[in-house]
């Protein structure tokens, strides 16, 4: 039977792991070759898979960045001003242990030309900075230095969104990109990476160092951006795909979530089966062992009590590793409203979990697994099922 409930050892050296890198702005984090080459030797020394641990890093991530953010942005104006005398926008990332990508955003909003800005002062910024102010000059106070953006608009965040994708096609142009008043600063000396792919150079175009620069912190981000969110959004889409296949070569019939949603049925869960089935799942460990009774007969009898059959109307891919955080704060609210809806359920970690003992259950009515689908079924028809799909006994 696939289980892939992390150790409670293991889990806990790898979210500490994490932690203390995220914290400590490790190199790695502004650099996609370092962290693929960090992420696969600390989880060979943790023996945990490298999936779960790029999951588990990323929500430790996310928790760094809720508590971190609102600082940062409240300092964007600053971030502007030293970006425009020439520190480039990866090197303000690892100064503040903010993400490339991130940091990105904060610049392009207030240093391009934006659709929807008509004139520089309508984006609600302080952008009357005379260039002895960006020189750190005596009037370079700290009331100058907060930001007073106020929320982007829609066309805005596209806009942005896009810059990232493409900045060689949104912002290559520095005379039509970039503000005038900040025009200057594309003959600032910047200690970017004058990288330009090969059919940039191929046309003799000259790019703007604003492109240039969120090309290089883009491309440098292992973690938040444009290629990031297309991979997760695509990995998400394999392991559902993965899961209606697998159910369809057993022979389990259901609804996917995009059915339903053409039914009308809202806070859908990724299956609906069209009958209840029980399935044969690993109890959940005490967290602290009971004693056995000396006169209890070990063998075959004592390896099935390890195990109890669940019944479940629905299941729910995750295509992420089920730390106690995410799936307490973010998962299981999510599916007790499946619960209250349509009935016990199955939730599927792909890349594994934490151990069981930590992790909620809605009251027995939510079942977790990792790394696969249990490979035992009982039908309503009293009939056993495996994933080859035929009838077992």
């Amino acid at each position: 039977m696939s289980c892939h409930e992390c150790s409670s050892e293991s889990y806990d050296k790898a979210e500490a792991w994490c932690r203390e890198a995220v914290s400590a702005g490790h190199a790695m984090l502004f650099s996609t070759e370092l962290f693929a080459a960090e992420m696969t030797r600390v989880s060979r020394e943790l023996g945990v898979s490298v999936q779960a641990l790029n999951s588990l890093f990323r929500n430790a991530h996310v928790t760094h960045m809720k508590r971190t953010s609102h600082s940062v942005r409240n300092q964007t104006m600053r971030h502007v001003k030293s970006y425009l005398n020439g520190t480039s926008i990866l090197k303000l990332a690892k100064k503040c242990n903010y993400p490339p990508a991130m940091m990105t955003r904060f610049i392009v909003e207030n240093v391009a030309v934006l659709p929807t800005r008509q004139h520089p002062s309508s984006t609600g910024i302080n952008t009357n900075i005379n260039q002895e102010q960006l020189g750190g000059g005596k009037n370079n106070d700290a009331k100058s230095t907060t930001n007073n953006t106020t929320k982007a608009s829609a066309g805005t965040r596209k806009f942005i969104t896009q810059s990232l994708r493409h900045p060689e096609k949104m912002l290559g142009c520095a005379s039509t990109s970039i503000l005038p008043e900040y025009l200057f600063s594309e003959k600032v000396s910047s200690n970017t990476t004058d990288s330009i792919p090969p059919s940039i150079n191929a046309n003799n175009i000259s790019l703007s160092r604003l492109s240039l620069e969120v090309r290089e912190a883009v491309d440098a981000d292992p973690i938040y951006g444009p290629r990031s969110d297309k991979e997760r959004h695509n990995i998400g889409i394999e392991y559902e795909l993965l899961l209606e296949y697998t159910l369809k070569n057993m022979g389990i019939l259901f609804e996917t979530e995009e059915q339903l949603r053409k039914r009308g049925t809202a806070k859908t869960p990724d299956v609906l089966l069209s009958c209840p089935i029980g399935l044969k799942v690993r109890k959940k460990k005490p967290p602290h062992p009971i004693q056995q009774s000396p006169s209890r007969i070990p063998g075959n009898f004592e390896k099935e009590d390890e195990y109890e059959w669940k019944i479940i109307c629905w299941i729910d891919s995750k295509a992420l590793f089920g730390d106690v955080d995410t799936h307490t704060n973010s998962v299981l609210p999510q599916v007790e409203t499946y619960v209250h809806r349509f009935g016990p359920g199955l939730v599927l970690y792909w890349f594994g979990h934490a151990p069981l003992s930590r992790l909620g259950d809605s009251h027995g009515d939510v079942v977790v697994v990792g790394g696969d689908l249990p490979d035992l079924f009982l039908m309503p028809t009293g009939e056993y099922r495996g994933q080859s799909g035929r009838q077992l006994f």
